[in-house]
This record gives C-alpha cells, sequence and structure tokens, in this order.
C-alpha cells in the first residue's frame, strides 16, 4: 500500500496526542486522594515514576526502534501505555499504591518513552524537505493533549469513577496508539517528494547535506551531543520551572487572584503547544542553530524582566512567550540531531538526549524550592533562571561556530 506522509504525521500526532496525557496527571490528584485516603507525596509518586521511566525507556530502547521500526516499537507502546492506564484502574480498586506505581509509573512509563521516540525519526525522513514541521506537528500533540484528556479525565471521574475512568482510557489509548502504528513505516532509503524532487532538478532548491551520518555510539563522542544535551536541559529546567510557579507568581507579582492565575496558567498550555508547531516550522528556514540562540537569547532578557514588570498584559505576554519557546525546544530538537547526525540512528541519539529532560524534571522544582525557601520569594528564582539561560546562550553560539567549522572543512 502506497504511503501518505501527511498520514504519517496524522499516525504520529495520533501516538503522541494519547501518551501525552500524562501531563493530565494533576486531574487524578484529589479524587484519588480523598477516596484513597492517602496523602500528595503517595499520588505524587505515581507521576515521577513515569516521568522517570519515560527519559530511562526512551534511551534505552532508542536502538531497539531503529532496528525493529517505527510499527513495531509503537505496537508495544500501545501495549504498555494501554495496560499501564488500565492497570491504574486495578491499583485503585484494590487500593494499593505499590500496583499503581507499577502499573502507571513503570509500564505506563516505558508507554510514554517508547511512544515518543518511535513516530519521530520516521517523519525526519519522510520530510527531507521540513524537518521541523513534521516533528513539530508530532510533538504538537504531546504538548495540547493535556488540554483534550484533562476535561475528558474529569468528565469521566464525575461519571463512572476513579477505577472505571482508567479502564476507559486505557482502552481507548490502546486502540488509538495500535491503529496509528499499523500506519507506521519508514520511507525507502533516500525518499524525497516528487514536488522537492521536481525542484531540485529545475534548480529552484537544493539537498540540505547532513553534517554527518553516525550512529549513537559515534554521537556520544562528539562534542555537538552534549552541546544539545545541554541546551535541552536548561530549556527544559527553566520551563518545568516556570509551570511550577507560574499560578503563586502570578499572585505574588502581580496580585490577582487565584482564580484569574488559573485561568492565565491554562493558556500556557496552549502556547506550550503552539510553540512546537511554530518554531520547529521556523527552524527550517533560519535553520535550528539559529533558532536556539533565539530562545535562549530573548528567554535571559525575558527571565530577568518578568519580576519587574508591573503591567498584567505585558507580564502575561512575556509568560506565554516563555512557554512558547518552552515547546519549540523540544520540537525543534529532532531535526537539529538529523541535521548535525544523520538519520541513520536518529531515534537512539534522541532517546539518549531525552535523558536531559528527566534530570530536569528533577533539578526544576529543586532550584526553586530551595531558592524560594533562601529568599522568601518566587521571583528571586527567575534571576537564576536567567543566568542558566546566559550559560544555555554560549553554548548554542559554540555549536553554530562548530557546525560552521565543521561544514568548511568538508567542502575544502
Amino acid at each position: 500500500m502506497k504511503k501518505n506522509r501527511w498520514l504519517m504525521a496524522l499516525a504520529a500526532v495520533g501516538v503522541h496526542i494519547c501518551i501525552g496525557s500524562v501531563y493530565a496527571w494533576s486531574v487524578y490528584v484529589n479524587p484519588i486522594q480523598e477516596q484513597m485516603k492517602w496523602d500528595l507525596t503517595d499520588v505524587t509518586i505515581a507521576f515521577s515514576i513515569a516521568i522517570f521511566f519515560l527519559g530511562l525507556s526512551a534511551a534505552l530502547m532508542g536502538k531497539f526502534v531503529e532496528k525493529n521500526g517505527p510499527r513495531v516499537s509503537a505496537t508495544i507502546a500501545a501495549f504498555a501505555f494501554g495496560i499501564g492506564t488500565a492497570g491504574s484502574g486495578l491499583a485503585i480498586l484494590m487500593e494499593s499504591k505499590l500496583l499503581l506505581y507499577f502499573f502507571y509509573g513503570v509500564l505506563g512509563g516505558c508507554g510514554l518513552g517508547i511512544g515518543y521516540i518511535s513516530p519521530v525519526s520516521t517523519l525526519v525522513k519522510w520530510f527531507p524537505d521540513k524537518r521541523g514541521l513534521a516533528t513539530g506537528l508530532a510533538i504538537m500533540g504531546f504538548g495540547f493533549a493535556s488540554a483534550i484528556s484533562g476535561p475528558a479525565i474529569k468528565l469521566l471521574i464525575g461519571s463512572v469513577g476513579i477505577a472505571n475512568t482508567f479502564f476507559i482510557l486505557g482502552s481507548v489509548y490502546f486502540i488509538v496508539i495500535f491503529i496509528s502504528a499499523m500506519y507506521l513505516q519508514a520511507p525507502k532509503e533516500g525518499y524525497m517528494p516528487k514536488k522537492f524532487k521536481k525542484k531540485i532538478k529545475e534548480g529552484k532548491k537544493k539537498i540540505k547535506k547532513d553534517l554527518s551520518s553516525m550512529g549513537l555510539n559515534e554521537a556520544i563522542k562528539t562534542p555537538r551531543f552534549y552541546g544539545l544535551w545541554i541546551m535541552l536541559f536548561i530549556n527544559v529546567t527553566c520551563g518545568i520551572a516556570i509551570i511550577g510557579v507560574a499560578s503563586p507568581l502570578l499572585e505574588e507579582v502581580m496580585g490577582i487572584t487565584a482564580l484569574a492565575a488559573a485561568a492565565a496558567v491554562g493558556l500556557m498550555g496552549v502556547f506550550n503547544g503552539l510553540g512546537r508547531i511554530f518554531w520547529a516550522s521556523i527552524s527550517d528556514f533560519l535553520t535550528r542553530p539559529i533558532v536556539y540562540i533565539i530562545f535562549f537569547a530573548t528567554q535571559t532578557v525575558a527571565f530577568y524582566a518578568l519580576p519587574n514588570i508591573s503591567e498584567l498584559i505585558l507580564f502575561q505576554v512575556v509568560l506565554y512567550f516563555i512557554m512558547s519557546c518552552y515547546g519549540g525546544g523540544f520540537a525543534s530538537i529532532p531535526a537539529y540531531i538529523g541535521d548535525i547526525f544523520g538519520t541513520k540512528e536518529l531515534g537512539a541519539i534522541h532517546g539518549y538526549i531525552l535523558t536531559a529532560w528527566a534530570a530536569a524534571g528533577l533539578v526544576g522544582p529543586l532550584i526553586i524550592s530551595n531558592v524560594k525557601d533562601i529568599t522568601g520569594s518566587y521571583s528571586q528564582t527567575l534571576y537564576v533562571f536567567s543566568g542558566f539561560f546566559c550559560i544555555a546562550l554560549v553554548v548554542s553560539i559554540s555549536m553554530l561556530l562548530n557546525i560552521k567549522k565543521l561544514k568548511k572543512q568538508l567542502e575544502d
């Protein structure tokens, strides 16, 4: 059967929009606490384990994804995430924290990691002319997922209870991911769309050659791999931090009500999703190194300025811009990997770089709590993160210079 690359992108969105529901975990928190009489830490641990296993499985299964293809790996993700979610319902019925940690945290987390990387390297190969747009589309699905699953979870819990909500959603996630997996397939070696091929023949377009064609073992020996890791780590650390303190920050700095702050936080999720497709698409034209320099240069200023802005509208504009860069950093990284390491083992390299996400999830909240305890203010944490972005800016400029140097050597 002849495959359509835009349907391939839709299948990738199908996978990501299901696994991205992990970001709606907070909707479960209060109902589980009330029904199970567990404390907040007990319930939150399930989410933390899931994010940890996302990073771990993405790193360990990257080579498996490349070797066996997106269909096999996304099918495994369907079983792991579907059973993990449905099994969480069993954990609630049995009133077992350990079962919840296993099903939602370990099994569901593995489904998250494998599902996250499964379609990405495939899309890069299907869209040699629009790498950023393609990966941005899929990863946008992950960013927007909580906006769909959050209200659905709330509605279902009110109608059928917590356990049945897990059973229903586990079944839905399995079906959607499984159907999406059946369509996923890597293109033939050297694939190019007809229109793109025609434009190349007419001299209207040029094939952008990758800087190299490396496997994972070669890539991790280069400074460029660690440059990408550090950039993603800092962008995610600071982004997670702002997500975590946005509501109290708005109340502290702007003096608005908790309800108004909650509404603003909801909009942040929208800009997180929009930023993924916007910045990833822009990176096809400006190039990935330039887009990351823009991320870090602008956010250095944004984080430093935020505590000193007294106008509510301007404060929110800056906040939403930061969230767009947070989402854009996730969406642009796979195309950046393809540009400098090629597509030979893109999934494996992407999996290893995603360990920066897992590390950032631990470091970001830790920095916030420590700085808040020392200074007594959320505002002071933003100055610390502005300093982090200065480091990221230096790294991103070094990456650009290193890439230019290597290109010159290749041309000579």
